[in-house]
């Protein structure tokens, strides 16, 4: 496996031509992106060659040059030609390349530690996750374990595949890009070197390591999934509770990248004591270990627990369900207020939790919300499939190498 030197920095995308500066750089990555596009959720054709040149404005001529670098950059792949009925050559269908180029996205969460490895087509070519208990951890020996995963999941890819480089969810506070962890009240983890920390490991070298919030990444492994559509607002519930507003399909992540903090959104400021240092939390009221404790159970033991306790008729366990939920719908609709959106998509334990939540946050919302004798807030169920974060991470890594795939027209194999 190898990769080329340093990781392509994330830029804004464009749709249409460049008409100076650097062509075909910039036009690479706009064929590239809509081949990317067209292979997501919706289920839509492949395009091909005609499709792209009509989609882009560039001239057939152009575009069909510009496929056949990505081709040869094992970036795009050709499927059979279509028969069709029309004269002239049948439409060779474009995807994105399996198995090629890779991105690792990575997750360190109160309860658990992982890393996946995605590729442009959007295939898992490997995972692992370990559990355990990370609240008020060693930074330095919890990174160990996580390289030591990364290393695992590096062993498993294809012969001959090229990693883009790794994005690692963090449950707080994240500098931009590659700053550090300013704080993870959960973890106690404050003012953290994560990159340098990593970097130490034989694991990880090589790779170019960028750091994120989770919730903002499990957003953008939602968005990926198109069932909530382009603007929403994401909630990840675990033993923290993180958000992330989503618009037009992009993460407003606020101007230090630290926005969505509902867990520390105060429910009652006479409430208990937070490991924020502030009291009434949400997450003392709707956090993984606040339902766990009020419904009479061990904080290690799954929510699969709860549900099964709660279904079998436990009115202790139904009650601290209900109970989160409308302070979970007190949160809510202070932001939906401030904001202005019309979907909630419930995420990480929130999802399997949604059949006891959503009346009781429904029910807040109706009576909170000062818009909603016009407009009901839609509350939905996360579709980013488990370890969300992981995947948007990865989705991170892949899309700096859509914005700039002439960094690997030339890249070893």
């Amino acid at each position: 496996m190898t990769e080329p030197a340093g990781a392509p920095a994330t830029t804004a995308r464009r749709r249409v031509p460049a008409r100076q500066g650097s062509l075909r750089e910039h036009n690479l990555a706009l064929v590239l992106r809509h081949v990317l596009d067209a292979a997501g959720p919706a289920g839509a054709a492949p395009p091909s060659r005609a499709d792209v040149a009509t989609a882009t404005g560039l001239t057939r001529g152009a575009v069909s040059a510009l496929v056949d670098l990505l081709i040869g950059a094992r970036l795009v792949a050709e499927l059979p030609p279509l028969a069709t009925a029309r004269a002239g050559r049948p439409a060779v269908p474009l995807v994105p390349a399996a198995g090629t180029v890779v991105g690792l996205g990575a997750e360190v969460n109160v309860d658990y530690i992982g890393v996946r490895a995605l590729d442009l087509a959007g295939d898992v070519l490997a995972h692992r996750t370990t559990a355990g208990d990370f609240r008020h951890s060693d930074p330095a020996g919890v990174l160990a374990v996580l390289a030591g995963l990364v290393g695992e999941v590096r062993a498993e890819l294809p012969d001959g595949a090229r990693l883009a480089g790794m994005c690692l969810a963090l449950p707080g506070l994240v500098d931009r890009v590659t700053g550090p962890l300013r704080l993870a009240p959960n973890l106690g983890w404050r003012d953290v070197d994560v990159v340098a920390l990593l970097a130490a490991h034989p694991e990880v070298d090589g790779l170019s390591v960028r750091l994120a919030n989770e919730a903002n990444l499990a957003a953008r492994a939602e968005a990926r999934a198109g069932a909530a559509g382009q603007s929403f607002l994401y909630v990840s519930g675990e033993v923290g509770i993180g958000a992330a507003i989503v618009l037009d399909g992009e993460v407003f992540a606020g101007r230090h990248g630290w926005s969505g903090e509902l867990g520390h959104t105060v429910v009652d400021q006479q409430g208990p004591r937070c490991t924020c240092g502030a009291r009434g939390c949400l997450e003392q009221y709707a956090g993984k270990d606040a339902l766990l404790r009020a419904a009479g159970r061990d904080v290690e033991e799954p929510v699969d627990a709860l549900l099964d306790a709660a279904g079998a008729g436990d009115e202790r366990a139904a009650r601290a369900l209900r109970s989160a939920g409308e302070a979970l719908g007190v949160a809510l609709a202070n932001f939906v207020n401030l904001v202005d959106v019309e979907t909630i998509v419930l995420g990480g334990i929130y999802g399997p939790l949604a059949p006891w939540l959503t009346d009781a946050v429904v029910g807040q919302l109706r009576s909170r919300v000062l818009a909603a004798a016009w407009e009901d807030a839609r509350v939905a169920v996360a579709a980013g499939g488990a370890h969300a974060a992981m995947t948007g991470a990865a989705v991170v890594v892949l899309r700096a190498v859509a914005d700039d795939p002439s960094a690997w027209l030339d890249a070893p194999v």
